[in-house]
């Protein structure tokens, strides 16, 4: 069900089975962890410089695959601990900018790949939350942290408490998600903006995604996060794409950048 195609040094994964909302099953996340694998073998080789996420149909993922989960003997820890969480590190640190479009239904291990990409881009009418509570479930992979550190405790519970679910549009306006556009407009949005970033200083959007990390993991204050910068420019000053730059600003001329 997982898609890889590499064109424009973007890497792009669909997730392909719309006829149940690209909910992932075992196999699922299996063959999707293999595919983040081929795609930072092509960073290592030059000829990925991005990643971009995607779903196909009316939804971007719906969660996990349960159709045939037994819920009295479910192994949820192998799921979860052994499958799922290694996958959203795997994702999280990706050598290059990755970027996710998200439409329709994005729930449960859905929410969990958006968290765990850099950059995310929704429909409008995209579906957030938490509807777990008819399982006798509740919300995971990264679900909580994202919805309290982006919305609020209250907020948080009272999603999922009630069940209801915040649109795309409503996502954007409280900080979880980067833009929201309409439907039909997303994907293109989406493609344009990660062929773009697929054309710039690889090595310098590394180094400020690992800052990102670290300040939002370790809260950081401003100082210990300058010495951080500093360090990364540092060793950003004796890379090839740093003296194209500069050297580009000087004459007056568009930047070569070839990721190094």
């Amino acid at each position: 069900m997982i898609e890889l195609s590499i064109t424009n040094h973007v890497a792009e994964i669909v997730l392909n089975a719309p006829w149940k909302l690209n909910s992932l099953d075992e196999a699922g996340l299996g063959e999707l962890s293999e595919a983040y694998d081929h795609a930072a073998v092509g960073v290592a080789a030059g000829s990925v410089r991005a990643l971009l996420l995607r779903g196909e149909g009316r939804a971007f993922c719906a969660g996990r695959d349960i159709a045939e989960v037994d819920g009295a003997n479910d192994d949820a820890r192998h799921y979860l601990e052994t499958l799922l969480t290694p996958l959203l590190q795997k994702m999280s640190n990706f050598p290059a900018p990755t970027f996710a479009a998200a439409q329709g239904a994005c729930l449960g291990v859905g929410l969990g790949l958006l968290v765990a990409t850099d950059v995310v881009y929704v429909a409008e009418n995209a579906k957030f939350g938490s509807p777990f509570a008819n399982l006798g479930a509740t919300l995971d992979s990264g679900g909580h942290w994202l919805f309290t550190e982006r919305l609020g405790a209250a907020r948080t519970l009272d999603l999922i408490y009630t069940a209801e679910l915040i649109s795309g549009a409503e996502a954007v306006a409280s900080g979880m998600f980067s833009r929201a556009k309409p439907a039909e407009e997303l994907l293109d949005f989406t493609r344009a903006t990660a062929v773009k970033a697929a054309t710039g200083p690889t090595q310098a959007f590394n180094a400020s995604k690992s800052l990102v990390g670290a300040i939002r993991d370790r809260r950081l204050g401003l100082w210990d996060a300058v010495v951080l910068e500093n360090a990364a420019q540092i060793e950003l000053s004796e890379t090839a794409d740093y003296a194209e730059g500069f050297a580009a600003f000087a004459g007056k001329r568009k930047p070569d950048f070839k990721g190094r």
